[in-house]
């Protein structure tokens, strides 16, 4: 059973949030009749973990459908590299250095002797005098729901119900579930039977939801716990996922059969709109809040994995399905990243974003309806903390303090420890194999200047200071710990 309450109106919230600026009394100008909105958001699902990106292995018929049908942003991104961050930015609309939610839990992982530098601190839950995108739907008039992982606060100030949800189910601090299997022990989501596997239980409440809303406009976010670790499901299921050739780094069968489950709940879900007549109605988003686990699938030809600033760290699987708009069967290769969902769902409920508070996306209608790109866009990421490796990877760190931009087709990263840049033409070299700093200098220059102004402009924290308890530890020649070449400072 859902628990519900009434949502906090942002209309009357006046004061100074964490941006610094007065939010005040925000009004809002319904434009036209709105459609539905269904956001499905997957917890670390790799780009190319399902059928319509290319995976042989992982089998996804429903999603691949909803593709088929829609339109497939090939150069999505998230807005950061692993799940806290980023869901702040989706529901904030706005980048890592305002919100402040840089990584989950502390910024100073891993071993202190490894540190070179002291990481900008953490915040673990999004501020509440922050709008969100649930706040300004529901003052549109919308039935707002969260089902599944908040990863974001808890209770009655910075969990779901306190942050513009009408009904939370399951969501609260954690960011993975005890287990996926009922007795669940999550004091947000009560128990099923015995064995009730939990992405059928939210894809069950997803359906509930829908049908209950069928008669207004409603906002589902549904934000699975999978397929992140740990690793379960249904052993009939693993059992026959088993039986299949692996495909390059693919071959976990409980992880194909966690995405299996996945894609269940989306056949249910277009089932469900077609059977209640809301199929044309009703704008379905696909997505994945990061890359996937580089222990236990594959981004190859991306490199790296959840928690880095290479692609496959933040580059995410979209689809955006809206039918009698968008054309079907289409892709689109413009560079758009998380926090232009934010303009986006206010456009498609017909309002404005809040006066006052800063939105870094834009919305992405343009493309939805027909057109080739948007405007200028450069994307950013901004990670000032440290993330620990895989075990048995080598070396201490997935990342170090680190920043990115992205425009057009080169893409810059520069590692704060020491000052090193990175330079990648994607279009060319989407594996991000040759790094070109030193080869176009003035592109170099110009990317980083851009992302120096973006710091500036945001005040984005930069580590600096030395921590007293670092102490080198040899490296092979050439070669630094997260596996790029060792490059000198620009």
């Amino acid at each position: 059973m859902a628990r519900q309450t009434g949502r906090r109106s942002f209309l009357k919230t006046a004061g100074i949030g964490s941006t610094g600026l007065l939010l005040g009394a925000c009004t809002l100008t319904r434009r036209r009749r709105s459609p539905n909105i269904i956001f499905i958001l997957i917890d670390d699902l790799g780009w190319r973990d399902a059928g319509f990106m290319g995976s042989r292995y992982y089998r996804t018929p429903a999603i691949d459908r909803l593709a088929a049908e829609g339109m497939v942003f090939s150069d999505a991104y998230a807005a950061a590299p692993n799940c806290a961050p980023s869901r702040a930015c989706l529901l904030s609309g706005q980048y890592t250095p305002r919100h402040g939610v840089y990584t989950v839990n502390s910024s100073e992982r891993g071993r202190a002797r490894d540190r070179r530098l002291v990481p900008t601190p953490n915040r673990t839950e999004l501020d509440p005098a922050i709008v969100t995108i649930a706040e300004v739907l529901g003052e549109a008039g919308y039935r707002c729901a969260s089902l599944g992982k908040w990863h974001l606060g808890t209770g009655p100030e910075t969990g779901p119900l306190g942050q513009g949800f009408d009904v939370n189910v399951g969501g609260n601090e954690r960011g993975h579930p005890a287990s996926y299997f009922s007795p669940y022990s999550n004091p947000d989501l009560p128990d099923g039977p015995a064995g009730e596997y939990l992405t059928d239980r939210l894809n069950a409440e997803a359906v509930r939801f829908i049908e209950a809303n069928a008669e207004r406009p409603f906002f589902l976010y549904l934000t699975h716990y999978a397929v992140h670790t740990p690793l379960q499901a249904p052993e009939d299921l693993v059992a026959s996922c088993r039986e299949r050739e692996s495909d390059g780094g693919h071959r976990n069968p409980t992880y194909a059969a966690m995405i299996e489950r996945v894609d269940a709940g989306v056949d249910r879900i277009v089932k469900t709109l077609q059977e209640l007549g809301l199929e044309r109605e009703t704008v379905i988003i696909f997505f994945s809040d990061n890359g996937g686990h580089g222990r236990v699938t594959s981004m190859a030809p991306l490199r790296g994995s959840k928690g880095m600033l290479y692609e496959g760290g933040i580059r995410s699987p979209m689809i955006v399905h809206w039918p009698g708009v968008i054309a079907t069967g289409t892709r689109c290769p413009e560079p758009v990243i998380m926090v232009d969902f934010y303009p986006t769902l206010c456009e498609l409920a017909g309002v404005d974003p809040p006066a006052g508070q800063p939105c870094d996306g834009v919305s992405l209608i343009p493309l939805l309806r027909g057109a080739d790109r948007l405007a200028s866009h450069p994307l950013f990421w901004h990670f000032p903390a440290y993330l620990e490796a895989y075990a048995d990877t080598g070396g201490p760190w997935r990342t170090t303090p680190a920043g990115a931009v992205r425009r057009g087709d080169f893409k810059l990263i520069e590692f704060f420890e020491d000052g090193r840049l990175e330079l990648y033409n994607l279009r060319e070299d989407i594996g991000e194999t040759r790094n070109l700093a030193h080869d176009m200098p003035a592109r170099r220059d110009e990317l980083h200047a851009l992302m120096r102004q973006w710091r500036r402009d945001l005040s984005a924290p930069v580590p600096d200071e030395p921590n007293p308890l670092y102490q080198p530890a040899e490296r092979p020649p050439g070669r630094n710990l997260n596996g790029s070449e060792t490059r000198k400072r620009f």
